[in-house]
């Protein structure tokens, strides 16, 4: 079954944010988010370099389920499909909206390419159908800009 992604923006506020890894691709999705806000907790038995330099909690240990007490939004990036399976079947139980980074089959959202300056924010996505494409695209949006050719103030 092909899914449909609603693109909105979410008011992520004073809200509790989880990652569940702390390999590379958790580190992108780490990266993106710190754009957006210092209010993320990291839980990995490991983490490749340059976590300590983001401003998020770091939880060194294995995943558990009551790390999702009070949570609003689960990105799970583990690189183990079985315990990326199990993670988002527990944040169902609990109606949090997860992402399954690499399986959009299994995602509630998304992450669609971003650019952003100040307070506008331009997201490009393909329905997590060609992410290729929406980088390109993001990529052409950050090179108007730069060149002044996009208005942006």
């Amino acid at each position: 079954m092909q899914k449909t992604f609603l693109p909105i923006s979410i008011d992520i506020t004073d809200k509790k944010i989880l990652l569940v890894g702390g390999g590379n691709v958790a580190f992108h999705k780490a990266g993106i988010l710190s754009r957006f806000t210092d209010k993320a907790t990291v839980v990995s038995p490991e983490f490749q370099e340059g976590f300590a330099g983001l401003p998020f909690t770091l939880s060194k240990k294995r995943y558990e389920p009551g790390d999702l007490t009070d949570v609003f939004l689960v990105y799970i990036c583990t690189g183990d499909e079985s315990l990326n399976e199990q993670i988002k079947a527990d944040c169902e139980k609990r109606g949090i909206l997860a992402s399954v980074c690499d399986n959009p089959a299994l995602c509630d959202f998304v992450s669609p390419a971003i650019y952003k300056e100040g307070t506008i924010t331009i997201a490009v996505a393909s329905n997590a159908e060609n992410v290729r494409q929406s980088i390109d695209i993001r990529n052409q949006i950050r090179t108007l800009a730069e060149n002044k050719i996009l208005i942006t103030q």
